[in-house]
């Protein structure tokens, strides 16, 4: 598949937006379900081309890490389909104008929700984001233009494919969703330059893919953040509870950006907090590694015969200095004790993404004094921090967690990509002094 260039990109979307229905409109419900019908009909395809990617990264040597993000399975597809149901149901709430208000004088005023216009979304190796990319934001009236990483070409030719399916099956117009198979990156480029023709940047993947964004374009940006992730554990928590909230927090999606990374571990409770975290991990299907700084791992010495049965048991490793800020994007843990709740604070500050935080205490004080004095999109108290999540937070269908401070913080929703019209009634009011 060859893409077309740049200026005809941005021509086809920008001639999409003139042309799109307003959002509410009954097209962009059949576009929902003819996406689910495509992608149930042609999978086998995206299989296939997905299983020529991952041979081609393989002989590239790119990492296990990796590897997992790229692949796809039926599980994916079964979410895929459930994402386009779910999308479909929520629209008709996020789309719906806004209530009669009165204003000054006879004014009457509503709020009518309207695109935010054209979307450019730039990601790495998750072929699962080209659906909920081509998905989400045309949903509600938006043309989107997606670039994959050159690891997933032949997934996102394929997958491509179906999109534009859906949308002319749809019968909406051709460049609302453009799925761009050119891995040239003169062309990304250019693009982060059109801020003319681009309203909105999404880019997920690596914080320097992100940082990059920042720095090459002056289009607004949505921007996800890495997932350097804390949970701090007071000397009031319930151990076997913490325990419990750090392996969900991590293992469950290893390389999710609402993943745990480090455990602050107040010192009082650090080394049987660690006891119960090992204890916990004989019983896992796989094995997992923590990695515990020096005072801990010296405590612990000989807890763990490390490799015996068969390597399921869990694993020690000593923390190494650039631990600290590090997404380890494998089945690792990271615990470090600290004095208390200021020095957690203080280490999250420094080295956390503002992305989700956690608190494991039952006394109110420490709670509150976490609530208060940590700053991220997501604060999670005595929970998981996978809860930080649009459908698990009833939020309705997501397409990222933004870690931005203006537009959207949190679960990138339906309505996040929309903006709005103020339509003013004046009913023949004036607003100046001195008026005939």
């Amino acid at each position: 598949m060859v893409s077309p260039p740049t200026d005809e990109i941005l021509e086809l979307a920008a001639a999409a937006r003139t042309l799109a229905p307003a959002p509410g409109d009954e097209r962009y419900l059949a576009y929902c379900d003819a996406l689910a019908t495509g992608l149930d009909k042609h999978w086998d395809r995206v299989v296939q081309a997905n299983g020529d990617d991952l041979a081609a990264a393989r002989e590239r040597g790119l990492s296990p890490a990796l590897l997992d993000r790229l692949a796809v399975d039926d599980g994916n597809l079964h979410q895929l389909v459930a994402l386009a149901g779910q999308v479909g149901r929520a629209l008709p709430d996020v789309t719906r104008h806004g209530a009669v208000r009165p204003a000054a004088g006879d004014m009457r005023i509503r709020r009518i929700p309207k695109p935010i216009g054209v979307i450019f979304m730039i990601y790495e190796a998750r072929p699962t984001v080209t659906i909920e990319g081509s998905l989400l934001p045309v949903a509600v009236g938006n043309a989107v233009i997606l670039r994959g990483g050159t690891e997933m070409a032949a997934t996102n030719a394929a997958l491509g494919a179906i999109v534009r399916g859906a949308v002319d099956a749809a019968g909406l117009p051709p460049g609302m969703a453009q799925v761009i198979a050119d891995g040239d990156r003169a062309l990304v480029r250019h693009l982060l330059k059109r801020h003319d023709a681009i309203d909105a940047l999404i880019p997920r993947g690596s914080p320097s893919l992100i940082d990059y964004c920042r720095t090459a374009s002056t289009i607004p940006v949505i921007a996800s953040g890495g997932g350097v992730n804390h949970l701090y554990v007071d000397d009031s928590a319930a151990l076997d509870l913490a325990a419990r909230i750090a392996l969900d927090s991590k293992l469950a999606e290893p390389t999710a950006c609402n993943t745990l990374e480090m455990v602050l571990a107040h010192r009082g409770v650090a080394e049987r907090l660690v006891r119960r975290l090992i204890h916990h991990g004989e019983r896992l299907d796989e094995p997992y590694t923590l990695r515990l700084d020096g005072t801990l791992a010296g405590a612990l010495a000989g807890a763990v015969e490390d490799g015996a049965d068969g390597g399921r048991r869990t694993r020690v490793r000593v923390l190494d200095p650039h631990d600290d800020g590090r997404e380890f994007l494998d089945r690792s843990i990271a615990v470090r004790s600290v004095a208390g709740l200021d020095e957690a604070v203080a280490h999250i500050r420094r080295h956390g993404s503002r992305h989700t935080e956690g608190v494991v205490a039952t006394s109110p004080e420490v709670v509150a004094g976490f609530l208060r004095a940590v700053d991220a999109a997501a604060l999670v108290v005595n929970g998981s921090l996978r809860l930080h999540d649009g459908p698990t937070m009833r939020l309705g269908p997501e397409i990222s967690i933004s870690t931005g401070r203006l537009h959207v913080r949190g679960p990138v929703g339906l309505s996040a990509l929309l903006t709005y019209s103020w339509a003013i009634d004046g009913a023949g009011t004036l607003r100046g002094k001195d008026q005939p």
